[in-house]
């Protein structure tokens, strides 16, 4: 039955991009999140449905969509650069099968991101897809929410709608997209024009943030916790009443705590000590063998090569016995072939030094030009532009905490980030337009008897 569901879904949806064409890069984005063919028993797993809907995507633009007023962004060209160089070292990789398997989905993400700029000529189709991005996000967060709050969760307990702990179904990568989107939520509940504003639209939305916020203490994903805090850090940045904000966000803290787990709370206390948790000097090692690697290999081993790691850590931890007297345990772990655990030693150990400086210089450029974007637009009256501030404000706080999470998960080719920077390069190249177009002029005011233009 749930098979007949998901297959009468996605043909009202390709359907519907018949009609409108640009449906079709939705259905694709929700594909590639959402993954329905991993929550269904047979038929779709039959049908390689994410290459369809790709092709049906990039098809239809390059026949039915208006390329007028098209755009291409220097990060567009540093994209595919980056596209090139990853095929190169999938070519030369230091394990073929596994590189080749990781490469299969990772070249589709690349160069979705590069296309997608392409397609979003418009206000709406900006929100379109932001829109859509949330809500197939929300199809796995709010379920993650619910069960948290029913039971608690707990560490490789949660299940999120599948037996599969991959893509956006492990716990610390959907815990840091649940946080990374909460800007971007907040945003489309008082901005959005789809579903325009209302008390019922806040109380989804703040409902849904609610999900993103238990979804880290679910998946006991000591990431999220620390997203978590640096978005609490960028909200306070920018409210206005500053202390209220801090007092109640302080309180709210001290009523959450009697509620939480107890092994959430144990395990959070290993962000102080890694040296007590296994898990924690298992990444600290990984990261050395790392630094070492890529000194042999400054072109790196292509994707997975983190699989020829081999070595040997202690681990300390104080145990308490029955009598209260406290002993230090040390014991030696010997491993191998163990990942990442942080996108930027991921990219240095698969793309070395060149792969690693494309991707760091793509993110924050990215970043750079979203801030000087909301900045630009930050004072204008304009009611038709009153959106672009805070859409580029909720981006770049969104990328900076994926940027910040992503310090402690394996997650440097996520699709879901790059259709984040895909949506920012579309806001950057739409704003282009209007200034070329001369819609956009400097806003003067007047500040202290003196005439300041706005930048």
């Amino acid at each position: 039955m749930r098979d007949l569901v998901f297959i009468a879904f996605l043909a009202a949806l390709f359907g519907l991009g018949a009609k409108r064409p640009f449906i079709l890069i939705l259905t694709y984005a929700y594909i590639d999140i959402v993954s329905p063919q991993r929550l269904t028993y047979f038929l779709l797993n039959a049908i390689p449905i994410s290459l369809l809907a790709f092709v049906a995507s990039v098809g239809a633009w390059i026949i039915f969509d208006d390329k007028a007023d098209t755009r291409l962004s220097s990060r567009q060209f540093l994209l595919g650069l980056l596209l090139l160089y990853c095929g190169i070292t999938t070519v030369n990789a230091d394990f073929p099968l596994d590189a080749a398997d990781k490469w299969s989905w990772v070249w589709k993400a690349l160069v979705f991101a590069i296309f997608l700029p392409l397609t979003l000529r418009t206000r709406l189709r900006i929100e379109a897809l932001s829109l859509v991005m949330v809500l197939s996000a929300s199809a796995i967060i709010i379920n993650g929410g619910i069960k948290t709050a029913l039971s608690g969760g707990g560490y490789g307990v949660l299940n999120l709608m599948v037996d599969n702990n991959a893509g956006m179904y492990e716990g610390s990568i959907i815990s840091t997209v649940a946080i990374c989107i909460i800007p971007l939520i907040l945003y489309l509940a008082n901005y959005g024009t789809i579903f325009r504003p209302d008390w019922r639209v806040k109380l989804f939305a703040y409902g849904f943030c609610l999900a993103c916020l238990l979804i880290p203490i679910g998946t006991e994903a000591r990431t999220g916790l620390i997203c978590a805090a640096i978005l609490g850090g960028l909200m306070f940045l920018n409210v206005k009443r500053k202390m209220l904000y801090a007092t109640g966000g302080f309180i709210a803290l001290l009523c959450a705590i009697p509620f939480l787990p107890a092994s959430f709370t144990s395990r959070m206390d290993t962000i102080s000590n890694y040296q007590g948790d296994q898990s924690a000097s298992t990444r600290v090692a990984v990261w050395k063998w790392t630094l070492d690697y890529v000194k042999e290999h400054p072109f790196g081993g292509g994707f997975d090569a983190y699989r020829s790691n081999s070595f040997e850590y202690q681990t300390v931890k104080n145990v308490t016995d029955q009598n209260g007297n406290v002993t230090v345990e040390r014991k030696t772990v010997v491993d191998k072939a163990r990942a990442y655990h942080s996108s930027y030693f991921e990219m240095l150990g698969e793309q070395g030094y060149l792969g690693m400086l494309l991707w760091l210089v793509l993110h924050f450029g990215t970043m750079l030009r979203t801030e000087q974007v909301r900045r630009r637009y930050r004072h204008t009256t304009d009611p038709d532009k009153l959106w672009i501030a805070p859409y580029a404000q909720a981006m770049s706080q969104g990328h900076l905490i994926y940027m910040i999470g992503s310090l402690f998960v394996g997650i440097a080719f996520q699709p879901f980030v790059f259709m984040l920077m895909a949506l920012q390069i579309g806001l950057s190249t739409y704003v282009k337009r209007l200034e070329k177009a001369g819609d956009w002029q400097p806003m003067v005011t007047v500040q202290k008897g003196r005439a300041m233009v706005a930048a």
